[in-house]
């Protein structure tokens, strides 16, 4: 009997990207696919109904409102579909993430036979930056970004978040952005990492990160693209965040997860298989033509966010800005000692008001 994995994916203005994304994530293993989409201007909902024409995949609109985010709504929507209770795995993923199998063949299948015994697999982040790479290019993404965060990071905490692949056996009711929620009463998930080494405690529950200073690396990655050249994050940051959608992107964000330290071509594996699945795919007219539209409306709406002051000296920030530089471990600490005082002092207000 054939393993049945879902990846979620909720998108808005990236059609440019999805077949690109489809074809490595159908190499991988994954069987199928959840997208979700909203307010789409370049024509990627329309892409995504001929996808689900042919069978490819499976599309669910998620208009507004959004409460709680586009991402969160867009998820519980997800929670109520039928396709969630015919599956036996499940990730959500997002247009900037490509799962990275070391062991074995790459494929699930592969990852599963080094973890038989294991309900939930954090894939922690490697951050991919920018490389100094200014233009759009319509090329797969894992192909033009090859340098990384260091294997070991001490700071900050976000690059070293995970997503999980977990069991869809019932022990959690509800998808998350990073993890599942809503454990059952009396469930003990066995939860491992991209090493095979066993966690508990909030991992269980809540947390959203790896342990800093070491590898999580030796079974699977999460190779992610949150950058990728100048001219996309221009339109990222026009687009807004999934998650937090009044959140504005900016230096902050750019700062944070612009890792150029170390090469990594782990991913390169995949791409004979990749290519065929990605051929075939453009062979049907309809689907070429929309995702031509896609690219071509990318490459316009640039050109109309330059003509604003605001978005124009964010590009020419960009371009003078140099590769971030890893936090040696002395002064990571430093930072934690005053992140953990924060939170004591954050818990302890928050049970005297309750």
């Amino acid at each position: 009997m054939s393993i049945r994995t879902l990846a979620v994916l909720t998108v808005r203005n990236e059609g440019a990207f999805l077949l690109d994304w489809l074809a490595h994530h159908r190499a991988v293993g994954f069987t199928d696919f959840l997208v979700l989409s909203n307010d789409c201007d370049d024509g990627t909902d329309a892409l995504l109904d001929r996808l689900h024409a042919m069978g490819e995949i499976t599309h669910l609109p998620n208009p507004a409102p959004h409460l709680g985010g586009i991402q969160f709504a867009g998820l519980k929507r997800a929670d109520k579909h039928p396709l969630l209770r015919e599956v036996d795995w499940i990730l959500a993923l997002d247009v900037d993430e490509f799962v990275n199998i070391h062991t074995g063949d790459g494929t699930l299948g592969a990852l599963h036979a080094a973890l038989p015994d294991a309900d939930a697999i954090t894939l922690t982040w490697r951050l991919f930056g920018n490389g100094g790479v200014a233009q759009y290019l319509d090329t797969p993404v894992p192909d033009q970004f090859r340098r990384a965060a260091p294997v070991e990071m001490n700071w900050p905490w976000r690059a070293s978040m995970f997503k999980t692949l977990y069991r869809n056996d019932g022990q959690y009711r509800k998808l998350g952005v990073h993890r599942p929620r809503a454990l059952q009463k009396g469930a003990v998930p066995r939860w491992v990492d991209g090493c095979g080494r066993s966690l508990s405690g909030d991992f269980l529950t809540k947390r959203l990160f790896s342990p800093f200073g070491r590898d999580n690396y030796q079974l699977v990655q999460l190779n992610h693209y949150p950058l990728g050249a100048m001219a996309s994050y221009i339109l990222k940051c026009d687009r807004g965040r999934a998650v937090h959608d009044a959140d504005r992107l900016g230096m902050d964000y750019w700062v944070e997860r612009n890792w150029c330290v170390e090469e990594d071509n782990s991913i390169s594996r995949y791409t004979p298989a990749r290519d065929a699945i990605r051929t075939a795919l453009a062979s049907d007219p309809v689907l070429a033509d929309l995702h031509t539209k896609a690219v071509a409306w990318r490459h316009a709406r640039f050109g109309e966010l330059m003509e604003s002051e605001p978005l124009r000296a964010l590009f020419g920030r960009l371009v003078m800005t140099p590769p971030s530089q890893p936090v040696p471990q002395q002064v990571a600490r430093y930072l934690f000692r005053f992140a953990r005082n924060g939170r004591a002092k954050a818990a302890s207000s928050n049970k005297a008001q309750q």
